[in-house]
């Protein structure tokens, strides 16, 4: 061939801009004049092509005025760090009158002015940390820049999709936890409690996508009342079930805010009260029989992890050893009662008809605080306390706090690749961001 082919053609040509680089750069409005590639990475110069610019203030047609270089960190490109060199056009108002003299060329579609990042870098970084759980400094070595600069470009479009109410639109079923964001001294960092509301709102076929909302300092009902009454009367109002642990503040915040939606205690947190009542028995009868805490060889401490299982996913081994530790003294038959109200309390959450699963919860309701062992008997009074709570599960489709609880092993999951925070805002606004909670446009690339 006597003619080069393809970019070659184009590129030859130093007067004229090469459409298939524009191309592969992809930044709007911005042609490619140059590219370099050294160790630190890729170096690409653009410019937009001449044209005639009116002056922002009176309209008159500007003359120019050169141009100035900016630097601009850009998503990697062929596994190395990209650096974006944006030759800016300037120009000067020709106006006598006119305040504005001399201005330069801006395009938000490449990157905001005074930015460190491109508009486009900004959000491959958002969806860096949302999708794929990278934390900053990742991200930060490859781009190769600082945290800082990372941060900083991308804090105020996190805190703009915060700040917008729209977010708290169609939610009709609402949980709430609480957690622990640091473990110093509160005197630096101020309350170790967060509260989280969840979105728990099924979609049309019945699916629960959980979403973070918010994070509050402290743990109360307070704290709860204060941040619904910022939602409004409406947002209250579409509320129809609030999930909940069995925490006394989380559930008066309820009763008082949201009187027309239906509180429903979470099945994981009863059902782990009723485990932990069936190790309380364990132990006290451990006591009473060897006079000392489980060892290796005991017959109750060797059946721990059994009583912890579910009746019928007990193996033939498993269900031996259970008979033999109860059969190994008659004083053991009080940890097999414990059992088998346990595994009652289980079985009304696990029941396929939830009008017989109902039966046997108020069955649970009504039986056990008479039950002559004292820590079922406790339990008991605690499930008749919440009685409205615990039976609301069978009559609302099953709603539950495990939405929540999901939300809280991936903001566990962060605050461990992060190693910890040391500012709330950044925390809440890192969480809001991987939980859902934020409406960010994804990048175009």
């Amino acid at each position: 061939m006597t003619e080069p082919t393809a970019c070659a053609a184009r590129c030859h040509h130093h007067d004229a801009y090469c459409d298939r680089c524009d191309l592969l750069v992809g930044l709007p409005g911005l042609h490619v004049v140059g590219v370099e590639r050294d160790p630190g990475g890729a170096q690409v110069r653009v410019e937009s092509a001449p044209a005639m610019m009116g002056c922002p203030s009176c309209g008159v047609i500007a003359a120019s005025h050169g141009r100035r270089t900016v630097r601009l960190v850009d998503i990697p490109c062929f596994g190395a760090p990209t650096v974006v060199w944006w030759r800016k056009r300037t120009w000067e108002c020709v106006e006598p009158s006119c305040p504005v003299g001399v201005f330069t060329e801006q395009d938000e579609r490449v990157a905001k002015p005074r930015a460190m990042l491109t508009t486009r870098a900004c959000r491959w970084v958002v969806e860096q940390v949302r999708r794929e759980h990278a934390s900053i400094a990742g991200l930060a070595r490859q781009l190769a820049t600082t945290w800082r600069t990372v941060w900083t470009s991308i804090a105020p479009i996190l805190a703009r999709a915060a700040a917008d109410e729209a977010r708290f639109a169609g939610v009709t079923t609402l949980g709430v936890d609480e957690h622990l964001w640091h473990h110093v001294d509160t005197r630096k960092r101020g309350p170790k409690e967060l509260t989280g509301m969840v979105d728990l709102t099924r979609d049309k076929d019945g699916r629960v996508h959980a979403r973070l909302l918010d994070l509050v300092p402290g743990r109360s009902g307070t704290v709860y009342k204060t941040w619904l009454d910022q939602r409004g009367k409406t947002f209250k109002a579409n509320v129809e079930v609030a999930t909940l642990d069995p925490f006394r503040g989380y559930k008066n915040a309820i009763d008082d805010k949201l009187a027309d939606a239906t509180a429903v205690l979470d099945a994981f947190h009863v059902v782990a009260l009723a485990g932990h009542a069936v190790d309380e028995v364990r132990r006290r009868m451990q006591q009473e029989t060897l006079g000392h805490r489980g060892r290796s060889g005991d017959p109750l401490y060797g059946i721990r992890n059994v009583l912890r299982c579910a009746a019928e996913r007990l193996t033939d081994k498993q269900q031996a050893r259970l008979a033999a530790a109860i059969a190994a003294d008659e004083r053991h038959d009080a940890v097999h009662v414990a059992w088998q109200c346990a595994q009652k309390v289980r079985a009304a959450y696990a029941h396929p008809d939830t009008s017989k699963g109902r039966e046997l919860a108020e069955q649970v309701v009504d039986g056990f605080p008479s039950c002559p062992i004292p820590e079922i008997a406790r339990l008991g009074r605690t499930l008749k306390q919440w009685k409205d709570a615990f039976l609301a599960y069978f009559d609302t489709g099953r709603a539950s706090n495990g939405g929540t609880e999901s939300i809280n092993g991936l903001i566990e999951l962060h605050r461990r690749i992060a190693r910890g925070f040391r500012n709330r805002e950044n925390y809440r606004l890192r969480m809001l961001l991987i939980g859902g909670g934020l409406t960010v446009p994804p990048p175009q690339v």
